[in-house]
């Protein structure tokens, strides 16, 4: 039971570029393309990391939501935190939070055997966070975003194999956390200094903004197999930092051993 994470997504200018970097500095297989992201007017491709999904989204036509929130940023970013709860009951519970803390919800299908919620990132006040419901309820298995259990296939942990939280920016990390903590239904912890969230498979950390691109999604945490390897491949396509970062995507991926 609980909120458990099963995708981090990204939007860019330019999908190829992300994906390809993505996919050489930690040595992941390209996956499932969703191609009803096309009425919304993006393209996209999901990378299997153990049993979570990294996407990537871009704008394909003018006008999107997507192509907005690249403006706004000044570039490519972290987008949506994609959760799934095992329950219908718990996803109503979220939207009943979300209400009372007054954010929107500005997306939802229902399709009877998976439901999907979006709540506005203006009002989550970093990034999108969407909770997802299916009928199978295997929060480590089907996975209707990545195409089912297809994903299977597409596994690849030699360099990394899972992620375990995001990192989340703002000019007021508290009040961020605290949003964040009151829809989730969740306490609001500290570690290292900073406020964190628990979610049941994954630490949301909300830190300063001081890059200059306001509130976001800033960072990735991913477990490593070969920590080394990913630096050195990072290195390799120009996406390692001068501090020693790897940056992809306007969006940092630490890595924990």
């Amino acid at each position: 039971m609980g909120i458990h994470l099963r995708q981090v997504a990204l939007v860019a200018r330019e999908l190829a570029p992300v994906i390809d970097d993505l996919c050489a500095t930690f040595s992941l297989k390209r996956g499932h393309v969703d191609p009803e992201v096309g009425k919304y007017g993006l393209e996209n491709t999901l990378i299997a990391v153990g049993a979570r999904f990294l996407e990537v989204v871009a704008p394909i036509q003018p006008g999107t939501a997507g192509g907005r929130y690249l403006d706004r940023r000044g570039g490519d970013g972290g987008y949506m935190v994609i959760c799934q709860v095992p329950t219908l009951e718990e996803q109503a519970a979220v939207r009943a939070r979300a209400a009372e803390a007054g954010v929107r919800v500005a997306h939802e299908i229902d399709r009877r055997t998976w439901n999907i919620m979006q709540l506005h990132p203006a009002d989550m006040g970093a990034a999108f966070l969407e909770v997802d419901w299916d009928e199978k309820a295997d929060v480590a298995g089907n996975w209707m975003p990545a195409g089912g259990e297809s994903w299977r296939e597409d596994v690849a942990t030699e360099v990394i194999s899972d992620i375990t939280g995001v990192e989340l920016q703002s000019e007021d990390p508290a009040a961020l956390a605290a949003k964040w903590a009151a829809v989730c239904g969740l306490p609001v912890e500290r570690e290292g200094g900073m406020p964190v969230m628990r979610l049941a498979d994954a630490l949301v950390r909300f830190a300063e903004a001081t890059d200059g691109r306001g509130p976001g999604l800033s960072a990735v945490r991913l477990q490593a197999v070969d920590a080394g390897r990913a630096r050195a491949q990072a290195e390799a396509r120009g996406v390692l930092t001068p501090a020693g970062d790897i940056m992809i995507g306007g969006v940092r991926f630490d890595l924990r051993d």
